[in-house]
C-alpha cells in the first residue's frame, strides 16, 4: 500500500507492506506539493478577573497547588469543624479535598465552583 506522509512540512511516498510487523519498504518524495493546513485566529484573551479582596478575619484556607474549584461545599456564615471538606480542587486530573485546619464560622468564601486558582490563592476565612 502507498501513502504520502507529511514530516517537517515536506511530503513523502511511503510503500508498505503488510507484514507482522511494519517495514518500510521504499521512500521517495511525493510528486504532489504540500498544501498549508488553514491558521485559526488566536483566541482572544480573557479578560483579567481582579483576585478577590480578604476582608473577613482569621483563618485563612489557601489552596495548596494551582487548579480548578469543581466544587463548593462552604457558605459564608456556615459553621465548620476542622477537618470539613471545604472545596474540591481538581489538578492534574486529580480531585483534592481541600478541608478546615480550624473550627469556626465562615466569614468569607473567595472562590466559585468552576474558578481556576493559583497556588496559595485564598479560597475562604474562618473566623
Amino acid at each position: 500500500m502507498k501513502y504520502i506522509v507529511t514530516l517537517n512540512g515536506k511530503n513523502y511516498e511511503v510503500d508498505v507492506n503488510e507484514l507482522s510487523e511494519a517495514i518500510v519498504t521504499n521512500i521517495s518524495d511525493a510528486v504532489a506539493p504540500a498544501v498549508p493546513a488553514p491558521v485559526a485566529a488566536p483566541a482572544a484573551p480573557a479578560p483579567a478577573t481582579p483576585a478577590p479582596v480578604v476582608t473577613g478575619n482569621g483563618t485563612q484556607i489557601k489552596a495548596p497547588m494551582p487548579g480548578a474549584i469543581l466544587k463548593v461545599n462552604a457558605f459564608q456564615g456556615q459553621k465548620v469543624n476542622e477537618g470539613d471538606v471545604l472545596f474540591i480542587l481538581e489538578a492534574m486530573k486529580m480531585e483534592n479535598e481541600i478541608v478546615a485546619s480550624v473550627s469556626g464560622t465562615v466569614s468569607q468564601v473567595l472562590v466559585t465552583k468552576g474558578q481556576t486558582v493559583d497556588t496559595d490563592a485564598v479560597l475562604a476565612v474562618i473566623g
